[in-house]
């Protein structure tokens, strides 16, 4: 990339963190989010906001820039992706924890927030596909795809196996990261809580929604494997976890930190497990090797009986 082409991808950028605070204030306002009772902070409350924004903008540039797609099946993607990562898979834990949270969070709310994402979504995906100009082009290149292209059994062991490893980092980060950081403020916020017996296949449900999000990301990235993990590590670590960089009046600041530091690093631990697991047919090589060794037998069988044919000393005639 050279000096222009940086230039220019730094404006597009800016123009996409700007895009996107306007959409998100005005979804909010749309569906009665605003909140305007404590005007001393909104310099802060506006100060996180962009940065917020900042950091969607680079995060979602990254897989868009770099899609093999484009057009309006590149919108879709990034639309399911942007409103999966920042909205569905965080609110319906606030659902789920609703029982215990009902002092905190006001049940009406709790829609709120969705119809709130998905209207941020809906008009900041084609805004940023526009942006990077890939909103018009074929929907695929021609070459060749092997990724995400395995037999129904590989899907069935690896969602299950990679859908367990997301239990395991949830609880083992809430529990060797936010609970430490959070101190005390844990003891007081979370009080009395609970964990219902169902959250366990909860959390197994929620690690394959996780998987489903990633999916058209990994087929649709160029490049290495490892681009689609950086990229699939950044969607799922930043854009859930800097939604937690803004104040706001649910979650006092210590939680709010702690829980930022903990999703980030669990969620971008995730994030390269699942590709690491769907980016290619696993057994593949040993496959082909085997194949290669194959006929390599046959070859070094039809050549043996030519040798010896070739070595035979012939009869002098008479």
């Amino acid at each position: 990339m050279n000096t222009r082409s940086a230039l220019l991808l730094v404006l597009k950028i800016i123009v996409l963190t700007i895009l996107l605070f306007a959409c998100w204030s005005a979804a909010a306002l749309v569906v009665g989010l605003a909140d305007s009772s404590q005007p001393a902070s909104q310099a802060g409350v506006m100060t996180a906001m962009l940065s917020m924004c900042a950091l969607h903008a680079v995060v979602i540039s990254y897989p868009i820039v770099r899609s093999r797609w484009s057009g309006w099946q590149l919108v879709l993607t990034i639309l399911v992706v942007y409103y999966g990562v920042v909205t569905f898979l965080s609110q319906i834990e606030t659902v789920v924890f609703l029982n215990y949270l009902v002092d905190i969070v006001p049940a009406e709310m709790v829609p709120k927030f969705f119809v709130h994402g998905l209207v941020t979504a809906a008009v900041f995906a084609p805004l940023a596909v526009l942006v990077h100009g890939r909103i018009r082009g074929t929907a695929e290149t021609r070459e060749s795809n092997p990724r995400l292209v395995m037999p129904w059994t590989q899907w069935l062991w690896k969602v299950l196996v990679v859908a367990v490893v997301y239990v395991v980092i949830y609880f083992a980060f809430g529990s060797l990261v936010f609970i430490p950081l959070a101190g005390e403020a844990f003891e007081e916020y979370y009080a009395g809580l609970q964990l219902p017996p169902w959250m366990l296949p909860f959390q197994v449900l929620r690690g394959m929604l996780w998987i489903a999000v990633a999916l058209p990301v990994i087929r649709m990235m160029k490049g290495a494997w490892w681009e689609a993990g950086l990229a699939v590590a950044l969607l799922f670590s930043v854009l859930m976890s800097s939604a937690l960089l803004i104040p706001n009046e649910y979650m006092p600041a210590e939680i709010r930190r702690a829980h930022f530091v903990e999703v980030l690093t669990s969620n971008f631990l995730f994030g390269w497990i699942v590709v690491l697991a769907f980016h290619r047919r696993h057994g593949l090589r040993r496959e082909s090797s085997q194949a290669q060794e194959a006929v390599s037998d046959q070859r070094s069988a039809i050549s043996r009986p030519l040798s010896s044919t070739a070595k035979t000393p012939r009869t002098p005639r008479n």
